[in-house]
């Protein structure tokens, strides 16, 4: 399987624009190109039933994030502060960015 080149990048905030947490925005926590999901800090929450063992010794229920659908989430732009496609601008010195299709600003600091 082929890794695909996604546009949210971990520490990106997004907004999710589908499902039950549709509205909510969060930091994304880890992003995940072989299967198009990402995790988002605090959002799509799950219970996870967990075994007393060395970091748990407790065990009991514990509550975590869950993946999401890239495609359930949208980039929020820095400078306009509003959910937005990117696109990709090659700079002069070689290097590529991400930049905001609404107020044409670069997304990446």
């Amino acid at each position: 399987m082929s890794i695909v080149k996604l546009h949210i990048k971990k520490n990106d905030m997004v907004k999710i624009i589908a499902g039950k947490e549709q509205g909510k925005t969060g930091k994304v926590l880890s992003v995940f190109p072989g299967k198009s999901r990402v995790v988002v800090e605090g959002l799509n929450m799950i219970k996870r039933h967990t075994r007393p063992n060395q970091l748990y010794p407790e065990g009991g229920i514990l509550e975590k994030e869950a993946p999401l659908s890239i495609s359930n989430v949208m980039l929020i732009c820095g400078s306009c502060n509003q959910p937005a496609r990117t696109g990709i601008r090659l700079l002069e010195d070689g290097s590529k960015t991400r930049y905001c299709k609404k107020c044409n600003e670069s997304v990446d600091k």
